[in-house]
């Protein structure tokens, strides 16, 4: 399950989504427009543009933008940024990798096996999916 700082971080991406090359958004109209609260949305917005996502102004007129277009911005970045591994179970993840304490042999688990399918195609649904597809 998703965090409320993740979910948060993708609805106020795709609101600067909708607004690129067009305006710069402030935090309280991200804030409003998506129902995030106003402290929390700060802190998730000063985390994106540390890790390149976004651009900001001060000043009066001034608020946040993507750096990037909304096509070069898929889910699965946003996701890892917040959450670190995609992986349910630690040992069918790429990253964060650890072996099975309940399995003498991984290759042979099905459960893992089941898990490590359902990772792969969270994985890929993610990647495939950008900003640009949900505006």
């Amino acid at each position: 399950m998703l965090t409320q700082k993740t979910r948060y971080s993708i609805f106020a991406m795709i609101k600067l989504a909708k607004e690129y090359n067009k305006k710069i958004l402030s935090i309280t109209e991200i804030a409003e427009s998506e129902h995030i609260p106003k402290r929390f949305l700060e802190s998730i917005l000063l985390e994106l543009k540390k890790n390149g996502y976004l651009g900001s102004k001060l000043g009066k007129n001034g608020g946040y933008y993507l750096v990037k277009s909304p096509e070069q911005i898929n889910l699965l970045e946003i996701v890892r940024l917040f959450e670190g591994t995609i992986a349910l179970l630690a040992c069918t993840s790429e990253k964060y990798y650890q072996a099975c304490e309940h399995c003498a042999d991984e290759s042979a688990c099905l459960v893992r096996g089941t898990f490590k399918d359902i990772r792969t195609f969270t994985y890929n649904k993610l990647e495939q999916t950008t900003l640009a597809k949900l505006i």
